[in-house]
């Protein structure tokens, strides 16, 4: 009994250390390349000025945000460096003469999964996110779901793939379908 009680503990502990290496690892993930898109999420802080610092912004369907004394900035499609880059240089000179900006990615965009799975909808993307943890998060599949049908398509709702296996990686915005078994 006590040594089934011990095993049980250090199940447990080491169930609650994965996690926790889970998710620092995932919020260290590297968005170096990430280019930023509508529905993600992104934090600009301007060091000394709070009336230009950000905690949290949502990146609207045009792709553009409106940032004091800069206007209209166009951030979809740009890394997070390059919108640093952007903001830094329209501020500098005339606003500030040395500003130091942070851009920070919060969210990623949602993603999507629907057809034969328990709780369709939309759900946060997470890095290394593979069609059977999205299809998880969505509650598994019914009873009725064809595995060997899956659909995928991207964000602008352009299909990506009609033949996707479980193993494959999603990415910020895609939408999965899981088609319906006929037996």
């Amino acid at each position: 009994m006590i040594n089934n009680l011990k095993m049980c503990l250090c199940l447990c502990l080491c169930f609650l250390l994965l996690t926790l290496t889970t998710h620092v690892y995932a919020a260290q993930i590297d968005t170096t390349h990430y280019q930023l898109s509508p529905g993600d999420k992104i934090q600009i802080k301007v060091y000394g000025e709070d009336n230009l610092t950000f905690n949290e912004l949502l990146i609207p369907e045009s792709g553009q945000i409106n940032y004091p004394y800069l206007g209209s900035v166009t951030v979809a499609g740009k890394t997070l460096t390059q919108v640093k880059d952007e903001i830094t240089h329209g501020l500098k000179g005339d606003y500030l003469l040395d500003p130091k900006v942070m851009v920070n990615l919060l969210n990623f965009k949602q993603i999507y999964v629907g057809g034969e799975v328990r709780r369709p909808g939309g759900y946060e993307y997470q890095p290394n996110l593979s069609v059977e943890k999205a299809v998880a998060l969505a509650g598994g599949f019914t009873d009725r779901a064809d595995t060997d049908d899956i659909t995928i398509k991207d964000a602008n709702n352009k299909l990506k793939t009609d033949d996707a296996s479980i193993n494959m990686e999603i990415e910020p915005g895609d939408i999965i379908v899981v088609g319906q078994s006929f037996f």
